[in-house]
Formats: C-alpha cells, sequence, structure tokens
C-alpha cells in the first residue's frame, strides 16, 4: 500500500477526506470503477519488503519486530474476551 500525502490546496479532495472522517465514502470514476474512501485512524502498518518471492516476504514478516510486538499486545488484550465458533457466527448473523 502506498501513502499520498495531500496538500491543503486541494480543496475537492480535503472536502472528501473531511466528509470520509464520519463516514465511509465510495467513489465511482467517469469509467465506473469504484473505491472506498474510510479513515483508517486506528490503523497499523508494517512494511515487511517488496518481494514477490512468497518465502523471502514470510522470512521478512517473521523478522519484523515491531509486527510482532503489536501482534503479541493484541494477543493479549483479546485474552478473557469469549470468542464465538464458526457455527455460533453463521448461527449469529443468519446462515443457518
Amino acid at each position: 500500500m502506498k501513502t499520498v500525502f495531500v496538500p491543503t490546496q486541494a480543496k475537492a479532495l480535503n472536502s472528501l477526506l473531511d466528509k470520509a472522517r464520519h463516514r465511509n465514502i465510495v467513489i465511482e470514476s467517469a469509467d465506473g470503477e469504484r473505491f472506498v474512501l474510510a479513515s483508517i485512524k486506528q490503523w497499523q502498518g508494517f512494511d515487511v519488503g517488496d518481494s514477490d518471492d512468497f518465502t523471502e516476504e514470510a522470512k521478512s514478516t517473521a523478522q519484523n519486530k515491531k509486527l510482532a510486538k503489536a501482534m503479541a499486545d493484541r494477543r493479549m488484550k483479546d485474552k478473557g474476551e469469549p470468542r464465538l465458533t464458526a457455527a455460533q457466527v453463521r448461527k449469529e448473523i443468519g446462515l443457518e
């Protein structure tokens, strides 16, 4: 994923970003392709490399200490909360 910085002079785009702070937006281009503009305030990204080789990417990911810490923190935060089985989720959303 690439980050693009929007200058303050881009009034139309900044207006859309302001709206997306409150509610997700679907943007449709002139050729009909759709895009989602959504705030990801709580999102964390981790750069692990740009290799097309899966083995190389898996190795880089496994060595990413920042990612490992974030995953451990997340695991600790989730402890004690009830877990649902796949069958419970299907039932809850009406698929069974």
